[in-house]
């Protein structure tokens, strides 16, 4: 464990405490926030945010780009916008982050838990493909849920730690279903899957820019989709559904305050033209982690087989549980911040009741993969 914890920090080139994943501004960020300052357009109108969504747009690859305050939001929006509604299913995988099912638990919808697959994990195809099978039938257009009498709507799967999981052939089982599929994409800016960027398979895909993400805004998110009227009616749900006008207030439909501020996406500005040295630089350290885990007899979580990830948070694949916890405990008394992947959604309590499929895979790497330091090298 101390050969780890010495090349850990001999890799970051310090003796002192190294975070998990921190920020880095190095580019125009100082120079953009003092003009949006100066402007005094520093809340929700300004150039910035313009500026910002023309921009992700073009690099992801997507015709629309609609910037929230963060990428909860930007998932809650995307499934309003998939119609997904009070009383209504949504597939989901039980290994990511709690973000994931609050946005479908805002639609008052419940969640539904296929298992990931042990290579990327995330979503698997064929256990969505195993589940729709069994337990549902396509009526009018519609995939219902024979064991509950519910209609699964929508499917969000997530691309674990910017690995891509396997969206192409997810999509397909959902097209065949007649199931909306929204991209959970807040960990994979930079991330392909057969070429194609991770956010721009299903109809609506949305990204996060919290703070530990590969660019940050301090919080900050966005819808993306090639769907004109989706980009639209996206933009005036997440501006309170105001009808424009000069200066009076009308509002056509519960709408959500969900704008992104000016400021905020002055920083995101900046930090887009610093994204491809950011990969780069993860790129690197992957490879570093890799050759250095090898000989440890660790094995450490390497991309997917078509994939391109951004390795946002490294990981490494232990053992098993006790190993784990091992690896967790002296990494982190030696100031060095490790932790392990998410609890499973199905064993929290707000969501236990939850239908699932056998989840094997999610609850193996639960008990053994461990995120390590991951920042950014300059």
């Amino acid at each position: 464990m101390k050969q780890i914890v010495d090349f850990i920090k001999q890799t970051f080139n310090t003796n002192e405490f190294i975070p998990l994943h921190e920020p880095r501004f190095i580019g125009n960020e100082k120079k953009y926030l003092n003009d949006c300052i100066d402007s005094t357009f520093v809340s929700s109108v300004g150039k910035y945010v313009d500026e910002f969504e023309k921009k992700f747009a073009s690099f992801v690859g997507s015709r629309y780009a609609i910037a929230t305050v963060n990428g909860t939001a930007a998932l809650h929006v995307g499934l309003v916008l998939a119609d997904v509604k009070s009383g209504d299913e949504v597939l989901t995988q039980p290994l990511t982050f709690i973000a994931t099912c609050n946005a479908i638990s805002y639609c008052g919808a419940k969640p539904i838990f296929v298992d990931v697959d042990h290579e990327t994990m995330g979503m698997s195809p064929e256990s969505v493909k195993k589940f729709l099978e069994i337990n549902c039938e396509v009526i009018e257009n519609k995939c219902v849920n024979k064991t509950t009498g519910k209609t699964i709507k929508a499917c969000v799967p997530m691309h674990t730690f910017g690995h891509p999981c396997k969206i192409k052939e997810i999509k397909d089982v959902c097209d065949e279903w007649h199931i909306v599929l929204v991209e959970d994409s807040a960990e994979s800016l930079g991330s392909y899957y057969k070429n194609k960027h991770t956010g721009t398979f299903g109809k609506i895909g949305a990204f996060s820019f919290n703070g530990n993400k590969i660019i940050t805004s301090g919080g900050g998110g966005v819808i993306v989709t090639d769907d004109e009227v989706l980009a639209k009616r996206a933009k005036h749900i997440t501006t309170t559904a105001k009808i424009p006008h000069p200066y009076e207030y009308v509002h056509d439909e519960i709408g959500y305050n969900y704008r992104l501020p000016n400021i905020n996406a002055a920083l995101l500005v900046a930090q887009l033209e610093s994204l491809d040295s950011f990969l780069q630089s993860k790129r690197e350290l992957a490879q570093s982690y890799k050759e250095f885990f090898v000989k440890q007899n660790i094995d450490f979580i390497e991309e997917p087989k078509e994939s391109q990830s951004n390795y946002w948070l490294q990981a490494v694949l232990l053992k098993d549980k006790q190993q784990r916890d091992e690896f967790l405990e002296f990494t982190n008394k030696n100031g060095v911040m490790t932790r392990p992947i998410w609890r499973l959604m199905n064993e929290l309590e707000m969501f236990k009741d939850c239908q699932s499929t056998e989840l094997k895979n999610a609850k193996y790497l639960e008990e053994r993969v461990v995120n390590i330091p991951s920042s950014v090298r300059v």
